[in-house]
């Protein structure tokens, strides 16, 4: 896979002893929906689509991966570092 350069990104560790499953997933593509751009995942060499709760489960994210959230749009900062904090407090878990 190619890098691409993204604007804006963060990393997160996920934290919560469930990892990043269905019910986490879809906190995640609730948030990036309202996104006026796509918000990325990035794990590793892959990169899905934050807004699709199908997409984020193919990463398997279990507890202690580190994961990266990317998007170019300026505007969509706000919702990329919402979604940060989400992970960072697991989940509300």
């Amino acid at each position: 896979m190619n890098e691409e350069y993204h604007n804006f990104s963060k990393s997160v560790m996920i934290i919560n002893d469930l990892g990043l499953h269905a019910r986490a997933a879809a906190k995640i593509a609730q948030l990036a929906v309202k996104a006026e751009e796509t918000i990325w995942i990035i794990k590793g060499g892959e990169k899905v689509d934050a807004s699709s709760i199908i997409d984020i489960l193919t990463l398997g994210c279990s507890k202690g991966t580190d994961i990266t959230f990317a998007t170019n749009n300026e505007s969509d900062k706000e919702i990329l570092n919402n979604i940060v904090m989400l992970v960072e407090k697991g989940f509300g878990e």
